[in-house]
């Protein structure tokens, strides 16, 4: 039997694009053919899919690393390089995927939600066959694959359930579930004998049937990462109501009015929201009880909490008694709430964070060599790309800086005319000079002048 995990951490990673090729027509008859670079092919996805066979996060429980296939480079006689192949994570439903440094929610895999690409993969850069012209027949430059994208997820299991049961250990939640659902939980007089949330439908006649999650036992401190209990609290989150299930005939000697307030503190203390849920008290063991429901525990309980819209039903798993009208109130309860099911909205978006990195640049003055530097992942890979001796290569370049607002960033700079702009072991020189601009009509954008630097 797989070992039941709700939590994982695991690293991510889509394909990187294919380059762009440079390449020319050599044939017999045509010595001097056109460009045929042709395209790379875009990275593969990596996507994440809800398997209803599955019910834990057994697989990562080791972590792991996850990566789609890079796209292959473009080729001569206009051959597309071929896209890289997806990777498909498959999920048991309800898995919260989240941006693991921050904590915030990626995607949510549940309701609607089977399938989500989480991380693309790169674009193809384009061949040099695209950046054919009438005058400028014989590109020498072509496009880079975009980058992968890559990340650290943490994978969080969240069970899906109309209604949570809540208790200290041996309060007899496991044996309340057995009695009212399809489900069968090992029940023990043992703390901590439920070690994962365990679900059941009750079904009704004449009434809406539910699921009910029993969350394994809390402990004072759980909210602040003391016993099980802790692992499992996220649990409650997805449930529209909640049943606090407490010894009434304190058997092991605990207090059930204080039993209930520290099992809300805890509540609150690790999401206040879930405070807000309607709640309902089950009351149970009141066959121990001397005087059954009319006991005086009872009355304490029942007015300390029915006024504040919090119904008690005094019930016994043993017998029966009491149980059956709990579960018809809880129908009616849950056919009066949203039926919309409790999904966690979207709060990172790895491709946004993706480009902000890959065209991340800085633009400073090196006051040292008395020079403007221009510096970033995104420029580098151009320069790579780009064969700057020839006119038509560096005009391309110098709109690649003017697009991307470089340009600006060093007029903000005051830089000034004829001083030296550094970028990866190139030197230019900078003037403003609308009539030798290359660029798009009525274009007034400044332009370097090219010199390479000598090694």
């Amino acid at each position: 039997m797989p070992v039941f995990v709700d939590k994982a951490k695991i690293f991510i990673k889509s394909g990187k694009g294919g380059d762009g090729h440079i390449s020319f027509r050599r044939e017999k008859y045509v010595p001097n053919g056109g460009p045929d670079g042709g395209d790379g092919g875009k990275g593969g996805d990596i996507i994440f899919k809800v398997d209803k066979g599955i019910n834990t996060l057994s697989d990562f429980h080791y972590g792991g690393k996850y990566r789609a296939e890079d796209g292959e480079n473009g080729n001569k006689r206009r051959m597309h390089g071929k896209n890289g192949a997806d990777l498909i994570i498959k999920v048991p439903e309800g898995t919260v995927i989240k941006e693991a440094e921050s904590g915030k929610v990626i995607a949510d895999m549940s309701g609607d939600n089977t399938e989500c690409v989480i991380l693309k993969g790169g674009r193809g850069g384009n061949g040099n066959m695209h950046y054919a012209t009438s005058t400028m027949q014989a590109p020498k430059y072509a496009q880079p694959g975009q980058s992968a994208m890559e990340l650290e997820v943490l994978l969080e299991l969240k069970v899906i359930a109309d209604v949570g049961l809540v208790g200290f250990p041996n309060v007899g939640k496991s044996t309340f579930l057995s009695k009212v659902s399809n489900a069968r939980p090992k029940i023990a007089n043992y703390h901590f004998t439920t070690l994962s949330p365990m679900l059941g439908v009750v079904d009704l006649e004449d009434a809406r049937s539910f699921v009910v999650a029993d969350i394994p036992g809390l402990i004072e401190g759980a909210s602040e990462g003391a016993g099980l209990g802790h692992e499992f609290l996220r649990h409650i989150e997805r449930t529209r109501m909640m049943i606090h299930v407490v010894d009434a005939a304190s058997t092991e000697g605990r207090d059930p009015l204080e039993d209930l307030e520290a099992i809300n503190k805890e509540l609150e203390r690790y999401n206040a929201d879930i405070t807000q849920k309607k709640q309902v008290i089950a009351a149970n063991k009141i066959d121990m009880l001397p005087d059954g429901e009319d006991s005086e525990i009872i009355k304490k309980i029942r007015d300390k909490y029915e006024p504040l819209g919090v119904r008690v039903f005094p019930c016994s798993t043993l017998t029966g008694k009491g149980v059956k009208e709990l579960l018809y109130y809880v129908s009616r309860e849950l056919s009066e709430l949203a039926e919309e099911p409790v999904t966690f909205q979207q709060e990172y978006f790895p491709e946004e964070m993706a480009r902000t990195s890959d065209d991340a640049f800085s633009v400073y003055f090196d006051s040292e060599e008395a020079e403007y530097v221009i510096e970033g992942p995104k420029i580098e890979k151009m320069l790579g790309y780009t064969n700057l001796d020839s006119e038509k290569g560096f005009a391309f370049f110098q709109k690649f800086l003017a697009d991307n607002g470089i340009l600006d960033e060093l007029e903000k700079l005051h830089i000034g005319e004829g001083d030296t702009v550094r970028m990866y072991g190139y030197s230019f020189e900078y003037y403003r000079n609308a009539d030798t601009v290359p660029f798009t009509e009525d274009d007034n954008t400044d332009i370097l002048d090219y010199e390479e630097d000598e090694e």
